[in-house]
């Protein structure tokens, strides 16, 4: 026996990998996938896993599942230190961070009720621009409120 502890989790087939993410925040990122067990993707969480860069963190295996770029840009605004592993036949064919977008339009909504893009008269997008990574901070461009990470999370019906 090692003396190490080891954590075995069989490979994927097929999927993405996410791994990075920080610790506690695995949920938030299923439920922002809108993952919920049901939709017989086999899925792997592992939470409060030790890690070197972050001293703990979240690991998700999605078999069957790819993402998309506003998933992607999604999962930066919640897990902005996680990696993205796309697995074909059991090999990585690629790995990158996510990284958190400038711009996030259409995805979330805005907190103000009276911003125009709330307005069902108004066929307009919601619009941020990313005025901080850490903290989270993103600023409405048509009314100007500013959204916090907590703010992004109630929008995207995680919390």
């Amino acid at each position: 026996m090692s003396g190490k502890s080891e954590l075995i989790i069989s490979k994927i087939r097929n999927g993405v990998v996410i791994d990075h993410i920080p610790a506690g925040r695995a949920l938030l990122v299923l439920r922002l996938l809108g993952i919920s067990g049901r939709e017989g993707f086999r899925v792997a969480l592992v939470m409060n896993v030790e890690s070197r860069k972050l001293g703990t963190k979240d690991i998700v295996k999605i078999e069957g599942r790819e993402l998309t770029k506003d998933e992607l840009n999604l999962i930066a605004l919640v897990a902005p230190t996680a990696t993205v592993n796309m697995v074909r036949d059991y090999e990585v064919t690629s790995k990158f961070k996510v990284t958190m977008p400038n711009v996030v339009e259409g995805l979330l909504k805005c907190k103000n009720p009276k911003c125009i893009t709330n307005q069902q008269r108004e066929p307009v997008k919601s619009r941020f621009r990313l005025v901080s990574r850490e903290p989270l901070k993103l600023v409405c461009d048509y009314c100007g409120t500013i959204h916090e990470l907590s703010d992004i999370e109630r929008s995207l019906g995680l919390v």
